[in-house]
């Protein structure tokens, strides 16, 4: 373990052996890192350790305070889908902003992203999609009436859905061309940071611990990029982006991922389900990675070519995931997160006993 504060560029040399490995690592020109100052800046410092981490050159880094560098602060939500397995619901209405008993999906989504410390909330939008923003935003007028009324509990729910802390981003994708060019889209505003990656089509109930926060623990002690994964039937594998995984130090190190491969060429059965931790460095590659059919731009392919140059690693899901995209899935999460429900829990779990014996 090293303390981290700001180095000397003598010492990024000494970690990498040469400038032009240091160069490599960062995806710089060797000419910028040659014009970098002895003397480093905090920036330039955390892009160092921050790689030798991730190819393995390091263990662990430690700053002065006692906290990890470079925070996961911001999550992208792409929301930009049209939702079409749920017509005639979302012809108007946006699949995110369906509820699941008192809550939209993308809400759920959002809290368990400020559950694992993020700030930054950054929806990749479409047409249609402004009720999403309107959800976020501050409703004055209803906020008035519901203090007139003296309905406190309602008033407090409402604030409390995003905190005032809380910055919200909306940023339109164009065209519908693909989750690697959804995350793409981020780009201007994620900036050289690492960051989350959240679909709410994936409702994942964490049993109280927000999934989000394991796997910003797993990046906080590696520095590496994670892939939420969970194992499924194989002949659903068409259906997903699929990983081979080998154990490491008690981590699972992605050797390769395959997108949507058939039953009897996929890997495994491990498949990526709707939660990623990313380094800014996924950014160059989506930008050169071979569009696919209709000219989407798939995150998998992103995330191969990533996984040539840094360390990938796959976090098992410990919590319940329901596939709200289905029908099915959005069923079983109604059912089960109803008969969670701190209001409604019991009678409709009583409701539900009577009505299979009936049957």
């Amino acid at each position: 373990m090293i303390k981290h504060n700001i180095m000397r560029k003598s010492e990024a040399l000494q970690i990498f052996g040469s400038q032009i490995r240091l160069a490599d690592a960062l995806g710089l020109g060797r000419s910028a890192v040659s014009q970098w100052p002895d003397q480093l800046s905090l920036k330039q410092s955390d892009q160092v350790l921050g790689a030798a981490l991730r190819l393995g050159l390091l263990a662990s880094i430690q700053t002065q305070s006692g906290n990890s560098m470079q925070k996961i602060r911001k999550a992208v939500f792409p929301v930009a889908g049209m939702g079409t397995r749920f017509l005639p619901a979302t012809k108007a209405s946006p699949k995110e902003m369906m509820s699941v008993v008192d809550k939209p999906l993308i809400q759920y989504a959002v809290e368990e992203a400020l559950a694992a410390g993020i700030t930054e909330m950054i929806f990749i939008t479409g047409r249609h999609k402004r009720s999403i923003e309107d959800h976020f935003d501050k409703a004055g007028e209803l906020e008035a009436d519901l203090e007139a009324k003296q309905k406190t509990k309602l008033l407090e729910i409402l604030r409390g859905i995003i905190p005032k802390s809380v910055t919200c981003i909306y940023i339109r994708q164009p065209e519908a061309l693909g989750l690697g060019h959804a995350v793409l889209c981020a780009k201007p505003v994620v900036g050289d940071e690492p960051f989350a990656v959240i679909l709410a089509d994936d409702l994942i109930d964490g049993n109280g611990v927000s999934e989000m926060k394991r796997m910003v623990d797993v990046f906080d002690d590696t520095h590496c990029s994670v892939l939420g994964v969970e194992e499924v039937a194989h002949e659903e594998t068409g259906s997903y982006g699929i990983v081979e995984v080998s154990e490491n130090a008690q981590r699972l190190r992605v050797g390769n991922i395959v997108e949507k491969p058939k039953p009897e060429e996929a890997p495994s059965n491990l498949a990526v389900v709707g939660r990623y931790i990313l380094t800014p460095r996924i950014f160059h590659h989506l930008q050169h990675v071979q569009p696919g059919k209709g000219g989407e731009i798939q995150l998998t392919d992103g995330i191969f070519a990533l996984m040539q140059e840094q360390h990938i690693l796959a976090h098992k899901l410990q919590g319940t995931r329901y596939d709200c995209g289905s029908k099915i899935g959005f069923l079983k999460a109604t059912v089960e997160l109803g008969m969670k429900h701190h209001e409604v829990g019991a009678e409709f779990s009583a409701y539900l006993k009577e009505f299979c014996q009936d049957k």
